[in-house]
């Protein structure tokens, strides 16, 4: 119970004005774990057997999970709540109009982390139109996992149980991940982190699962998920270079409806590779935006550089979690040097030079 009064305590850590901020964010903890029941009582009780189904997966899943991928081996992702929801989470990130730094908020115990969360969709919007009036973009990303980093037991939640059993997976591996290694001041390297470790989870569990029909499913997904963030990255890359140019304010807002308006074009013809998958529709509803682009670069911005160091440590976990927890212990700064360099070779030594009298 130290965790909970923990939790309960935070609006005396802090301003009024953030009071009401997590106080929504207990009520919304509280509440999911109140719905929360054991999974095997779940699967006893159920008369939905689709659920029953995904129940009974959702538990060989988590027990890999720990006996394979080294994750923790706790309560975690063992209960079920259904929410009534298709998200859990809705989380507000904002930029200024011309820059692709979100903005950051920083927490007693989460540190500071790149958007604001909220159980009620309507509280996220209300929060969103006021970083618009000010003249930010921002972007709402609905949430349907979420890791209170062990403080509690979190569930396995109706928001994401009837997914495709890859990307249950996938999620599950994600979030243990967060237990794993946490910076507090850090959302790029905690995300790029999961990622990683999500992606090669479900790479050893597929290829466990012998079902070439799930795996070309995932196969088809992740297709998908790299185009879409390949588009991103070059999204990201000629607006980067405009907002730091000399060009007038004028100029650069032209120049970035110009960017967005080839993004759209180019993820129109995404589609049409894709045989019409709508997947991303949503995401491009809201803008897109510079706040869309930074939240999608949170999951993103790092991963290759994570696979490198995957890669440097042989490929083994164990390794690699030890590894990745030093980095989340260092200062931001370092942090980003020592990753940058991880999967590099090491500089050749040179020859003592020699002296001759």
């Amino acid at each position: 119970m130290r965790s909970l009064f923990a939790l309960l305590a935070l609006p005396l850590l802090s301003g009024c004005a953030n009071v009401a901020y997590y106080w929504q964010g207990i009520r919304g903890e509280l509440d999911i774990l109140e719905r929360a029941q054991p999974i095997p009582a779940v699967i006893e009780t159920t008369s939905d057997t689709m659920l029953k189904r995904k129940l009974e997966r959702s538990l060989a899943i988590r027990d890999y999970a720990s006996r394979e991928l080294a994750l923790p081996d706790n309560g975690s992702y063992r209960s079920y709540a259904d929410i009534g929801r298709r998200f859990v989470l809705w989380n507000v990130i904002a930029t200024p109009e011309l820059s692709l730094e979100p903005r950051q908020w920083c927490f007693p115990i989460a540190g500071c982390v790149n958007y604001r969360g909220y159980f009620e969709e309507a509280s996220a919007k209300s929060e969103a139109v006021q970083f618009s009036v000010a003249g930010d973009d921002v972007h709402i990303g609905g949430v349907p996992a979420f890791s209170t980093l062990g403080y509690f037991n979190d569930p396995i939640l109706s928001t994401f149980i009837r997914y495709p059993d890859p990307e249950v997976a996938r999620l599950i591996f994600h979030e243990l991940a967060h237990q794993v290694a946490y910076a507090k001041d850090d959302s790029v390297f905690n995300e790029s982190f999961a990622v990683l470790v999500e992606e090669e989870g479900v790479e050893r569990w597929l290829a466990a699962q012998s079902d070439p029909a799930l795996t070309a499913q995932f196969a088809s997904t992740q297709r998908y998920r790299e185009g879409f963030r390949a588009l991103v990255d070059r999204t990201r890359t000629q607006l980067a270079a405009l907002y730091a140019s000399n060009a007038s304010v004028e100029d650069k807002r032209a120049g970035k409806a110009a960017v967005f308006a080839q993004m759209r074009a180019e993820y129109a013809a995404l589609k049409v590779q894709w045989g019409g998958s709508a997947g991303y529709d949503a995401w491009f509803a809201q803008g897109p935006t510079n706040a869309s682009l930074a939240a999608a670069a949170l999951y993103s911005r790092k991963v290759p550089e994570f696979r490198a160091l995957f890669i440097a440590e042989g490929g083994n976990l164990t390794r690699f979690y030890a590894r990745v927890k030093e980095l989340a212990r260092m200062p931001k700064e370092q942090r980003n040097r020592e990753l940058a360099n991880a999967g590099m070779p090491p500089a050749p030594a040179q020859a003592a030079r020699v002296v001759t009298p």
